[in-house]
């Protein structure tokens, strides 16, 4: 059932205002609130001295409130008795220099006082709070990222981590190439993690570096997940992820919990609120790809973020309520605001809460109390319900990081590919899943590929299969070039897919910046970009040349029938009109639904149940938009009827029962 929360921070408060505050939050509609994830020094303030009363003290008030509440765990900021006494606790650098406290984050997963001091207040809290019945469930640490540490704990970690995979010196140089200029290893103490910063150093190095250190933020969390699963078995654990993208895998960070949540920034500025819905829109479907369930945002826009850079534009009337409901469209089943009230001290003072430093409830607190008000009025209506759909894109964090390792061309990135993809299959209309590129494709009828550039046979043949099975498989240039230990395969690309695909790669070119265009069949012409696959189809048929250049001529899109299925490969990275244009066909001819027609700006999302949808529309523009439904619907937000045609104000949103 959707919720809607705040983050508050009662250690930096008086207690004077705790009650007040927890009263305008029932009288708001707040229904659960997070505590305690940066707390450590409060909570234990001398090693092996803890003081809980002041917590005690919250979690009974807010319980007393009928107001749910969220522990987090306070490991991302240990305490400065903390890294003073354990100097281990503290990450180094490429050139071995520490990160010191005073920010956040300063702690290396595999350093063994953190572990040990860490595991220790995490079974503090847990026996503490585990029969509590205020407390609901917990968050581990907060926003994990990959941290690039090089002390000698993660050395000695690395080379048994290595050790296991490889088993011997002469595997690892084998699999690695280290041949290449003199890289051999002798002995297992000549392997230390990749110090000096090099970007030049080999990539499978690197790429076994960056996974052994996902291994070691997932090992640090596992550690507090069993804690807590042993004392609390009876509450959820998540964790509150960050941003996209990330070099830290997330799907195996979230693999033991009980869901995934994320923190969601949509930007504010006027020249960002064009593209940041739609970055928005994928980065909410990555967040429920995690676990392919429902998810809780567990930081949501408040108001203008700002500190460490300039503030941004604080959110347009309507913009608060409006990105909540998008997130609570896209499978969010909580959306917890960051924060209650502007911080008077420290870092973040200028990372705008609901209330502002004056303590002066505002527009931004009214639209927050409106969005509660919606919020708990239909939750029962919503409960039980998820987003279902029939196409996914694979999202890979290994592609990213090897493509970030060796960049392949001027302007080519990887996520913002597929921004571009998620963003067109948005603008048409179509539902989509992000999804874990090694995931089951059962219930899929469109599957689309960002550069498989690892690629193994068992990947490929599943693929293989899904489109042999009637799927339709969309394949992207960069498509098998590696193996996944990062080395280069010798065979025409694509590689393991080159069959199902029924072309190869006869050269390419990375073309950059550099402006080149494509023809379709029917005569229309689109921008070919980043870069060049110049094609030679076997089995399949060109839907797309290209239009210049010394390849002018040749194909830059094929189509093949495999099986029951078809495999499109896109040899170059088109303009958004281009994949609106293909997206569209192909939907269109696998009966794949769709809301046709949308204007820009406008989103679409449904969340259904046995017997029930719920079709979610948004117009994020600032002027006012007409969206055709189709046919008269029941609205559940305004309890009246919704017309076949639907004007949407700025920043509004409309909920029918379809």
């Amino acid at each position: 059932m959707p919720r809607i929360g705040v983050d508050y921070y009662p250690e930096q408060w008086d207690r004077s205002l705790w009650e007040p505050d927890a009263m305008l939050m029932r009288e708001a509609g707040v229904t659960v609130v997070r505590l305690a994830e940066f707390s450590w020094s409060r909570l234990e303030p001398e090693e092996g001295r803890f003081e809980f009363g002041w917590l005690d003290e919250a979690v009974e008030l807010f319980g007393r409130h009928g107001i749910g509440v969220v522990l987090g765990t306070p490991t991302a900021a240990p305490p400065n008795w903390l890294a003073r006494r354990y100097p281990d606790v503290l990450p180094l650098d490429s050139q071995l220099h520490p990160q010191y406290p005073g920010v956040r984050g300063h702690r290396c997963y595999n350093s063994p006082s953190l572990n040990r001091y860490a595991a220790v207040i995490v079974d503090k809290l847990a026996s503490r709070y585990a029969h509590n019945p205020s407390v609901i469930g917990w968050q581990t640490d907060n926003e994990f990222s990959l941290i690039a540490c090089h002390c000698p704990s993660c050395n000695d970690k690395f080379r048994a981590w290595l050790q296991r995979k490889y088993e011997s010196l002469e595997t690892l140089n084998r699999e690695w190439g280290t041949v290449v200029w003199s890289g051999e290893f002798g002995q297992w103490s000549e392997v230390t993690t990749p110090l000096g910063g090099s970007k030049h150093l080999n990539p499978s190095y690197l790429l076994d570096y960056n996974r052994f250190q996902t291994d070691s933020a997932v090992a640090f969390q596992q550690m507090q997940v069993d804690i807590l699963r042993e004392k609390c078995p009876d509450r959820w654990v998540t964790h509150n992820l960050w941003s996209y993208p990330s070099y830290l895998d997330y799907y195996k960070l979230c693999e033991t919990l009980d869901f995934a949540s994320f923190d969601y920034y949509p930007h504010t500025s006027p020249d960002k609120t064009e593209t940041s819905p739609y970055s928005g829109a994928l980065s909410l479907d990555l967040a429920r790809g995690v676990k392919r369930k429902n998810f809780w945002i567990m930081e949501q826009l408040s108001g203008s973020p700002g500190c460490w850079f300039p503030m941004w534009r604080m959110p347009y009337p309507g913009y608060i309520r409006a990105a909540s409901w998008q997130s609570i469209s896209r499978g969010a089943d909580a959306v917890v605001h960051f924060r209650w009230r502007s911080a008077l001290t420290g870092a973040e003072q200028f990372w705008h809460g609901l209330i502002d430093h004056s303590n002066v409830p505002g527009r931004r607190f009214r639209e927050f109390r409106q969005l509660a008000d919606e919020v708990n009025r239909l939750a029962p209506l919503l409960e039980g319900t998820t987003v279902r759909n029939e196409t996914a894109i694979l999202f890979s964090h290994e592609q990213h990081i090897a493509l970030d390792i060796q960049p392949q061309a001027s302007g080519m990135n990887y996520f913002e590919n597929v921004k571009t993809y998620h963003k067109a299959l948005t603008k048409l209309g179509i539902g989509v899943d992000v999804i874990n590129w090694t995931e089951p494709l059962d219930g899929y009828k469109l599957v689309i590929t960002p550069s498989l550039y690892l690629l193994d046979w068992d990947t490929a043949s599943r693929l293989a299969q899904f489109a042999a099975d009637g799927g339709t498989l969309v394949l992207m240039n960069r498509t098998g070039v590696k193996n996944l230990n990062n080395v280069c395969r010798m065979e025409p690309l694509p590689g393991p897919l080159a069959e199902c695909a029924g072309v190869t790669v006869e050269e390419y070119d990375p073309i950059g910046g550099d402006m080149h265009r494509m023809t379709c069949a029917g005569g229309s012409s689109y921008e070919a970009l980043q870069w060049a696959d110049i094609l030679s189809p076997v089995t399949a048929e060109p839907i797309a040349w290209y239009a210049d250049d010394y390849f002018a001529g040749k194909p830059a899109v094929t189509l093949n029938r495999y099986g029951r299925g078809t495999v499109c490969y896109i040899g170059t990275n088109p303009e958004e009109a281009y994949f609106i244009h293909l997206f569209g066909s192909l939907a269109d001819e696998l009966g794949i639904g769709r809301l046709a027609g949308l204007p820009e700006g406008v989103q679409v999302s449904c969340r259904s149940k046995e017997g029930a949808a719920y079709l979610f529309i948004f117009n994020f523009t600032r002027e006012d938009k007409e969206v055709n439904i189709g046919r008269e619907y029941d609205s559940i937000l305004t309890g009246g009827k919704a017309g076949s045609v639907l004007r949407v104000a700025p920043y509004g949103v409309e909920i029918v029962k379809v």
